[in-house]
């Protein structure tokens, strides 16, 4: 009960007032953080079905529930929490809140976080989990998410010609998951420039693919793989397999493409920017540097405070020195997560370096000056079309003019950044620029200096660990 209570206090509220933590914890089996706010209408549903399953069952059988507050005021908290019938996180304490909605990177509410009587995590979609088993006959452990090989062993695979396989059958080998359906047109555009990577370097590299499938029907999938020289999924016998392999790696877009090292562990998530910037395998397996570049993928920029250097007008040999500098502290934080088993370090570190898909956008949300877009390899057209995003400005099209890739690349600009690219054809010079952006902290960002070295690498981040930064909102 220690961990339990240093994680979440020493006091929280019951019917009756304070308790101490460790005392109302003792014995019990579980505790679920229940995150939730009385403004958000799906946790108004929630509330009660939780409560039922609390009272009529999980009670007994050792779960204790800790209501977390999202509620706007004090009042709010009061009159939604006396509908519970549990223990409740004190309202006044909003430091703690924010603390534990960062550690178990709660984005959305209604969340539950399951964990064991010596604070150690179940799992972070106990939702899901309690909806599945609400008379908690596999409570706590049932409650764990199964891992990549539970899901993958024994999953069916089908290759060209026919080939049968099993997931237990890669191990030993390197291999991407590509997420994909054809009724996609990104998935459809990206598939053949794969294919032709696969087919040209990829393969003889090492690198196997599976294709898993999120087409509408077996007709569709079979159309569709009928276009890719790998292997896939078996459409009809693995829905299950495929809907929880979207689930273990978050898959929230398509074409998404994961990177399985040969012992089963995640590479990469954001394998397609991976790929796409090394199309002959040149840095095969692709493991992740410890400073990443915006440019391959945000990775995990939603979920873990991130250090980023804005050096897009930099020359290589610049950008190159930033990334040098920003290292040794980087290496240090993924050392210290993986002796601690975490998949993710406390702090990322991310340089920027192109200004183009999310680089402007992040600008603006952090109140830089803004930069022309970079002039395109290939000619650009005037075109139309609908459910477009600019790669100048990152705004959404609709409404827009729109100037496109001539030679069929996903790149389109919107009128206003075509004209820009035309009068500066993408030269301008603006120095590099450090910040930190804490979207876990409410969305909150912190300016650094505009030297980078690694000592303003390291000041930056004590300054921030200490709490001495001026902290601001994103726009």
């Amino acid at each position: 009960m220690a961990a339990l209570a240093e994680l979440l206090g020493a006091k929280l509220l019951g019917k009756g007032g304070e308790v101490d933590t460790a005392t109302a914890l003792t014995g019990k089996t579980a505790v679920a953080l229940y995150f939730s706010g009385h403004w958000c209408p799906p946790c108004r549903g929630f509330t009660p079905q939780l409560a039922g399953w609390y009272t009529s069952d999980l009670q007994a059988k050792g779960l204790e529930v800790v209501f977390v507050s999202s509620d706007k005021d004090e009042g709010q908290f009061t009159e939604y929490y006396g509908e519970q019938p549990w223990l409740a996180l004190p309202f006044s304490d909003r430091e703690k809140k924010d603390q534990l909605s960062k550690k178990f990177k709660v984005q959305g509410i209604p969340s539950v976080v399951v964990l064991g009587p010596d604070g150690e995590l179940i799992t972070t979609d106990g939702r899901s989990a309690m909806s599945k088993d609400t008379k908690g006959l596999n409570m706590p452990l049932g409650w764990k998410p199964k891992t990549f090989k539970d899901i993958f062993d024994d999953v069916p695979l089908v290759g060209p010609g026919g080939t049968k396989k099993t997931g237990k059958d890669l191990m030993g080998t390197v291999f991407g998951l590509y997420f994909s359906a054809h009724w996609c047109p990104p998935c459809r555009g990206f598939t053949p420039q794969l294919a032709e990577w696969y087919n040209t370097s990829l393969k003889e590299k090492g690198l196997e693919v599976v294709f898993v499938s999120g087409d509408n029907s077996e007709e569709e999938f079979k159309s569709y793989f009928a276009e890719q020289p790998w292997l896939a999924l078996e459409y009809g016998s693995t829905s299950d397999q495929r809907n929880q392999l979207n689930e273990l790696f978050g898959i929230r877009g398509i074409p998404s493409f994961v990177i399985i090292d040969k012992d089963g562990s995640i590479i990469s998530k954001e394998g397609k920017g991976a790929v796409s910037g090394d199309p002959t395998g040149k840095d095969f397996p692709w493991h992740p540097k410890p400073v990443s570049n915006l440019k391959g993928g945000p990775g995990d920029i939603n979920e873990v405070t991130t250090v980023l250097a804005f050096c897009e007008t930099q020359d290589e040999a610049g950008q190159k020195a930033i990334e040098t500098a920003m290292e040794p502290l980087a290496k240090k934080f993924k050392a210290e997560a993986k002796a601690k088993g975490e998949e993710s370090p406390e702090i990322a570190f991310l340089i920027v370096t192109e200004n183009a898909g999310l680089a402007p956008r992040l600008r603006s949300m952090m109140k830089l000056a803004a930069l022309p877009p970079k002039k395109h390899e290939h000619p650009l057209e005037k075109s139309s079309g609908t459910l477009w995003c600019c790669d100048g400005c990152s705004q959404s099209g609709e409404g827009k003019d729109r100037y496109r890739c001539t030679a069929g690349c996903d790149y389109d600009l919107c009128g206003e950044c075509h004209a820009k690219a035309a009068e500066t054809g993408g030269a301008v010079y603006m120095p590099p620029q450090l910040m930190i952006l804490d979207i876990p902290d409410n969305g909150a960002y912190f300016e650094g200096p505009v030297e980078v070295t690694t000592e303003t690498v390291q000041k930056l981040v004590d300054d921030y660990t200490s709490k001495t930064l001026k902290r601001q909102q994103l726009g």
